[in-house]
């Protein structure tokens, strides 16, 4: 019996009796746990046949979040979730402020928040109603599917990445005001003007926005041939105001929607785009809708999970991973230790080869969804696993089945006082998106063009393999990695989670539910733990640095395991909302960023 416990990698065997006899009792399991190392620390060791080593660890005292009784929003900048916030106290409801905070880091947060981009947002109504709407970028009529390859039939990054045709239609505006026509509670003027103010006011630059705007400045200035707003030399604590910005809000407020797709707005938009070579014109505009789609919702033991659907990959992947390591008893085998990085591994390497195969937009594409994320599926990928050894990735390819995105997106989750729960991840691709920044306007473009496999096989900007079914076509909608996802426990709302990181959201958000629910940490302790990622290619397992065991990545490495700690790299910035047994709001908002949670 002891030496099946043995395989735990990160408790004592005391600790073991005492997580044993009450799992889910927290508050009882860390305060024996502090109680008994408080008066001295015992380091000790025993070799098992997993080749797992138990040592004590220091005691660590779980921290909370932002703890509040009624309502919650959890945005990447103080202001927007402010903002948000204010609306619900006004008596808004969450997909009031779901559009009030989506303007807001618009504003604040031009690195991912956009009128010049899209997103998607997954709901969960009080009543237990869920669904999901899809306000992604599609492709212009003029697009091709050979449009960035050269004569020799290779892809030409710079053009996917960089500039006017780089630019896919936004979805923004239409999406808000979707949102607002179907569930709005307040009137849309109420729910702008906030923006259109901060804009008008200035926001603070933080010393994290400084250091993007100064590695991009030159970019800035070499795309749209002359300085612009954010090509100038910031300090933090600078105020930017972007009057622009405000003066188009104001008329997006007066006109509504049709002022984005059919007035001046848009007028003034595609014109500048056209003049820098692109190709999106106002029937473009015109004929852009957001749709309403449904969520894909599966189980994980006792939890139900609402994620988004195609022509996100985010809910699909995540249902795979999932339900590939079910069988597995995690929690024994302890966070981050390294039967779980295992386990999770190969279960994401099987995941990523899917995706890159299967998935597109379901408009254009037929997924096998139903498959993809069944039970029987998942046991039949996870055959070939082995303990002793990784699995290559050149071994594995897309299943079998009968008859691949942005660091630099955003994500925001609010909660209301009415029992309504919305998880929104929104997005320009890139850092800036293309760079193309429109100066009367006030906001810069997208580049979401690169979300589509330029030529099947090819990765994109963030490493992602695509084929047939993310081939470029006019009105397409591109692949997403985008997870904004809710979380059931026993049938009742949990948790409302969600992050950027393009090709790492997926498993950003993975881990993050993981980490609440199998390792019993706090919301704040669980997005603040340290991730890694794998994406079947290439074939590396990447982990924070200075953040992992050194001889859990040696044995890795012996195993056959790629790894790189070497590159200094951010692995999401997750912003979540738990519900607590009492009912109380644990927000958690990433320490990585600027991110805050505010309520009430």
């Amino acid at each position: 019996m002891i030496v099946n416990l043995l395989d735990i990698g990160n408790f004592t065997i005391k600790e073991i009796i005492l997580l044993k006899k009450s799992t889910t009792n927290y508050t009882y399991y860390m305060t024996m746990r502090f109680l008994y190392f408080l008066p001295f620390f015992l380091i000790f060791s025993c070799k098992t046949n997993s080749e797992s080593t138990i040592t004590t660890k220091k005691v660590i005292v779980p921290v909370k979040g932002v703890l509040e009784k009624n309502a919650m929003v959890v945005s990447a900048r103080k202001e927007a979730s402010r903002i948000g916030k204010d609306i619900l106290q006004k008596g808004g409801t969450a997909f009031d402020a779901m559009i009030a905070t989506e303007m807001a880091l618009a504003v604040a947060y031009p690195y991912a928040g956009n009128l010049g981009g899209g997103g998607f947002m997954v709901y969960r109504k009080a009543t237990g109603e869920t669904g999901a709407i899809d306000y992604r970028e599609k492709a212009p009529l003029a697009a091709s599917k050979d449009m960035y390859l050269d004569e020799q039939g290779n892809p030409i990054p710079e053009k996917s990445q960089v500039g006017s045709l780089a630019v896919g239609v936004p979805g923004t505006i239409a999406g808000i005001f979707e949102v607002h026509k179907k569930f709005g509670t307040l009137p849309m003027e109420e729910l702008l003007a906030p923006a259109a103010a901060l804009a008008d006011t200035g926001y603070t630059i933080t010393q994290k926005q400084k250091k993007r705007l100064d590695t991009h400045r030159d970019l800035f200035i070499k795309t749209n041939s002359d300085t612009i707003l954010y090509a100038k030399l910031y300090k933090a604590h600078d105020t930017v105001k972007n009057k622009e910005l405000a003066t188009t809000l104001r008329r997006i407020i007066k006109n509504g929607r049709d002022e984005f797709y059919k007035g001046e707005t848009g007028k003034k938009m595609v014109s500048y785009i056209q003049s820098k070579g692109g190709i999106i014109t106002m029937e473009d505009l015109a004929k852009y809708e957001a749709k309403w789609r449904n969520p894909v919702e599966f189980t994980y033991k006792d939890l139900n999970v609402i994620s988004m659907s195609p022509p996100s990959s985010g809910g699909v992947c995540l249902a795979q991973i999932m339900k590939m390591i079910e069988p597995f008893n995690v929690q024994t085998y302890g966070h981050n230790s390294l039967t779980s990085i295992q386990i999770i591994t190969e279960a994401e390497r099987r995941a990523y080869a899917d995706r890159s195969f299967y998935l597109g937009d379901p408009d254009f594409v037929k997924i096998p969804m139903d498959t993809l994320i069944s039970k029987t599926y998942a046991s039949e990928r996870m055959k070939g696993f082995n303990l002793e050894k990784a699995t290559l990735s050149s071994d594995i390819s897309h299943g079998n089945i009968p008859g691949y995105e942005s660091e630099e997106t955003t994500h925001y989750s609010i909660i209301d006082q009415f029992g309504n729960a919305i998880s929104v991840t929104t997005t320009l691709n890139g850092a800036y998106g293309s760079k193309l920044y429109v100066p009367e306007l006030g906001f810069f473009l997208n580049n979401e063009m690169d979300d589509f496999s330029a030529k099947p096989g090819t990765p994109n900007m963030f490493g992602l393999i695509g084929a047939e079914a993310n081939a470029i076509a006019p009105q397409k909608r591109m692949l997403s990695s985008m997870t904004p996802t809710i979380v059931e426990k026993n049938n009742k709302l949990w948790m409302s989670v969600g992050t950027p990181g393009g090709s790492t959201i997926i498993t950003s958000v993975l881990q993050t539910i993981l980490n609440v629910y199998e390792y019993n940490m706090t919301m704040q302790d669980a997005v603040n733990a340290a991730r890694f990622h794998h994406q079947w290619l290439p074939d590396v397992i990447v982990f924070e640095p200075n953040s992992f065991d050194q001889q859990i990545l040696d044995r890795l490495e012996n195993k056959g395991y790629k790894i790189n700690v070497e590159k200094s790299v951010i692995i999401g910035k997750v912003d979540g909302i738990l519900v607590l047994p009492d009912g109380t709001l644990e927000g958690g908002a990433d320490k990585r960023g600027d991110d805050t949670a505010i309520g009430f």
